[in-house]
């Protein structure tokens, strides 16, 4: 008897979703011994759309498809056959070799210009968009009901950038003009597998500086906020700003500290990033040009694993004397703590994570697997590999790919 022939048969399913589709579909298959090379399935709205490639002999081909197609009557869906060539099949599995890279759409609302844009910018460098995700929960009609909702969309793509550069490039500058944030990652084993997450603490985890609080009780606030902003920008060095700003500190009693930090400007989406993280194993740290004092305060308040700031000098009258204790937890020491951390937990560089605002955050947000510059001063943004200025703090969760469905709290 003459060997039956191979067929490949992909099938599409689109209609109302309901319980016991998936499981008539495939019990079908079952039955006649086929090999399922492919499948997906998508729900929009509570309609289905599912794609199903299979594999079966010639003999079996014409049944298979009859009971399809009964039994998609009977459950109210469209069917549609392709016939798919073994050229077709082995060039797929061919692209599977290919790069794959994840694009992350992020905001207060996602637009359909801003999908339109960015698919634009994926097809002009050579690239094939294979799966969108919504990693967000469903947008409110009314905005006024959920003044700080966010939209956070996901590309999965395929293929070779022709110029990555340009495309980072073409994706901040339209993500300025359309007021959103996007990243663009590679989909390697270390992007599913982050261990370790540090932040800056003034102007990232607070809304505020801390130096420039403790200057207001002094009384010298203007003009220690001069030095910060002059320091954050990057345009004097770290250590003589830091240097300054603490010796006009001199005279003030310790005790406003406490004051200061139990009133701390908390950023939005802090409880939410850390508690999500904490669930999910993550070790968290704050590397801050700030003080102990009030990183401490956080690491009590929301389960932070280390702390590293710089260390006030106080007199025996309780009053702060314009000095510093030790070293200076400056841009390159942030970085060197950060490589110490990682060593510490025994996990691989690229399995890190930074955040941060200022000049002296970007050695460690380079340094570090991914670098996220959070509501950063332009030139850190510039510089850093993605950014976050649209939402809060937890915005993070959608780089590393949480979906709200799974992170509720």
């Amino acid at each position: 008897m003459k060997e039956a022939k191979s067929e490949l048969i992909l099938i599409n399913i689109s209609g109302p979703d309901k319980s016991g589709i998936t499981a008539s579909l495939t019990g079908i298959l079952a039955r006649h011994n086929a090999d399922i090379l492919d499948i997906g399935q998508a729900d929009i709205h509570h309609t289905l759309s599912m794609g199903i490639l299979f594999k079966t002999d010639s003999r079996s081909s014409g049944e298979i498809l009859k009971e399809l197609l009964f039994v998609t009557n009977e459950l109210n869906v469209h069917v549609q056959f392709n016939v798919i060539s073994e050229e077709e099949y082995n060039n797929w599995v061919g692209r599977q070799g290919k790069n794959r890279y994840i694009i992350t759409l992020l905001g207060r609302r996602i637009t359909a210009q801003q999908i339109a844009a960015v698919a634009s910018i994926i097809t002009e460098q050579g690239l094939n968009i294979e799966i969108i995700t919504r990693l967000t929960g469903r947008m409110p009609l009314d905005e006024r009901i959920q003044p700080l909702a966010k939209g956070c969309i996901e590309f999965s793509v395929r293929g070779t950038i022709d110029d990555r550069e340009k495309m980072q490039s073409d994706f901040m500058k339209l993500a300025s003009e359309l007021n959103f944030d996007i990243s663009l990652q590679e989909d390697t084993m270390y992007r599913r597998s982050r261990r370790l997450i540090c932040f800056d603490m003034d102007s990232t985890l607070i809304r505020t500086e801390v130096i420039d609080e403790l200057a207001d009780r002094a009384g010298v606030g203007e003009e220690v906020r001069r030095i910060t902003e002059s320091a954050m920008r990057g345009e004097i060095d770290f250590k003589e700003s830091f240097t300054r700003r603490v010796a006009l500190l001199k005279g003030l009693d310790v005790s406003v500290m406490k004051e200061i930090a139990e009133n701390l400007p908390i950023t939005e989406g802090v409880e939410r990033l850390m508690e999500v993280l904490k669930r999910s194993g993550y070790k968290t740290a704050i590397l801050s040009g700030g003080f102990t004092y009030f990183g401490n305060y956080l690491k009590q308040r929301f389960g932070f694993d280390y702390v590293y700031a710089n260390e006030l000098e106080v007199g025996e009258d309780g009053k702060l004397t314009g000095r510093y204790v030790g070293d200076i937890v400056d841009g390159t020491r942030k970085k060197e703590l950060l490589r110490l951390l990682a060593q510490v937990e025994n996990i691989n560089i690229a399995q890190t994570i930074a955040v941060g605002d200022g000049a002296n955050d970007l050695p460690m947000l380079s340094e570090a697997g991914l670098g996220i510059a959070f509501h950063a001063k332009p030139k850190v943004k510039a510089e850093a590999q993605q950014s976050i200025s649209t939402i809060g703090i937890d915005g993070v969760l959608y780089f590393l790919g949480f979906k709200d469905s799974y992170i509720k709290m």
